[in-house]
């Protein structure tokens, strides 16, 4: 069974930082490209990072370029979103998602998606 959970969500202060883990059991790995997306009341599902394999390909929504890093360990099958500069809009629960690519996460074709972590940004 496939489980992907999430953890480190929280509530922060605007220009804070908080670092979101996704630990996965159940696949194999290091044969899934991965990523993190966020939905707000009342808005839609919306992309946020994605990265290969082999974390040597990464890629992000404009909205968190430069303050947003995704990274993922293999060996700990775990992946990590380090956002920092958070501002309110940012506030949303935070799924981690796995693909057989990148194309598939950022398109929203994801073969499992975890529970979700909510993450509040104050003003």
């Amino acid at each position: 069974q496939v489980q992907l959970v999430e953890s480190g969500g929280g509530l922060v202060q605007a220009g804070g930082s908080l670092r979101l883990s996704c630990a996965a059991s159940g696949l194999t790995f290091r044969n899934y490209a991965l990523g993190w997306f966020r939905q707000a009341p009342g808005k839609e599902r919306e992309f946020v990072a994605a990265i290969s394999w082999s974390g040597g390909d990464t890629y992000y929504a404009d909205s968190v370029k430069g303050r947003f890093t995704i990274s993922r360990d293999n060996a700990k099958t775990t992946e990590y979103l380090q956002m920092n500069s958070l501002k309110p809009e940012d506030t949303a629960v935070y799924y981690c998602n796995a693909a057989p690519t990148v194309q598939a996460v950022r398109g929203g074709q994801y073969d499992y998606w975890g529970q979700g972590t909510q993450v509040t940004v104050s003003s």
